[in-house]
């Protein structure tokens, strides 16, 4: 059965792929068939079929011993309860939509040089639906709460990363992205009503930068600026992250922040010199004309 509001040119065999790979959230590193099969509202059959296309490309693996390489077709009771998990090529899907657009090659040399001044980790996010995903990413070595990779989801309004993403949206629309349901699978430590969200996102865009305290999980402090292209809009957002145990607000604010608008503005003046270069397309030499078809 299609889905509502799909039109004659989606595809949904490749709707249903993305769902399953979807489906391995947060402490769920493994998962069944039936697992699989229930998150994603699939039959089981499906679902296998599905986790056996995507094992033999390579972005699942078997986690189940018994399981022989290439064995694709076997079916026996064993295999209800055999887990799956994704493997590393997985984060291809995401490292080609970040190089695609060379924001981490432009900003890893900016972030490399506030970790030294700062020691602390910083990262790079952009927004999808209520979440912030981290793109690029410099860490330092701490015990945190929340591990932090690229690609992980939090919901953004719990973040200074995605406060700064808000704030840079009109109220009316950062309203309704923020009513869709966060697809992170973290629970935020502190919730907001309407006008404690609007309260919060005026105060990033009168002064440009956002701080979070705790509000994600206890011992999460962290502060974030906006990054800008060409044009003057808002396209990703960076931070320096700390644990509140080490670092009092006033540090991160008073020093680290000067430290961070510093190394976000120089990132955004990269970036629209980047946009700015010509793009020349070198053509492909002629073959030689005693290779030509006849």
């Amino acid at each position: 059965m299609a889905r509502p509001g799909t039109g004659p040119d989606f595809i949904e065999a490749l709707a249903r792929g993305l769902d399953v790979i979807r489906a391995f959230q947060p402490g769920q590193p493994a998962m069944s068939l039936a697992a699989v099969a229930k998150a994603t509202g699939l039959t089981r059959p499906t679902a296998r079929r599905i986790l056996l296309t995507l094992k033999q490309m390579g972005y699942v693996r078997a986690v189940d011993p018994l399981e022989q390489p290439g064995d694709v077709r076997a079916v026996d009771r064993k295999a209800v309860d055999r887990k799956y998990e994704l493997t590393p090529r997985v984060l291809e899907l995401g490292m080609s939509y970040v190089l695609s657009r060379n924001l981490w090659e432009v900003a890893r040399p900016h972030m490399e040089r506030l970790v030294d001044r700062t020691h602390e980790s910083s990262s790079i996010a952009q927004l999808d639906g209520s979440d912030i995903v981290y793109v690029a990413r410099v860490a330092v070595p701490k015990i945190v709460a929340l591990a932090v990779t690229i690609g992980t989801r939090f919901p953004a309004m719990q973040t200074s990363l995605g406060k700064v993403l808000l704030a840079a949206l009109p109220p009316e629309e950062a309203e309704r992205v923020l009513a869709e349901p966060s697809r992170s699978g973290i629970p935020p430590r502190v919730a907001f009503s309407s006008e404690e969200r609007a309260a919060r996102l005026r105060e990033v865009r009168a002064r440009g930068w956002a701080l979070t305290d705790e509000e994600l999980a206890a011992g999460i402090r962290s502060v974030a600026a906006p990054l800008r292209d060409g044009e003057g809009r808002v396209i990703a957002s960076l931070n320096v992250n700390t644990h509140a145990a080490e670092t009092p607000v006033e540090v991160l604010t008073g020093e680290y922040l000067p430290l961070l608008l510093q190394t976000a503005g120089a990132i955004s003046a990269d970036w629209a010199a980047c946009q700015a270069a010509p793009q020349v397309t070198v053509p492909q030499p002629a073959a030689p004309q005693s290779l030509a078809m006849p």
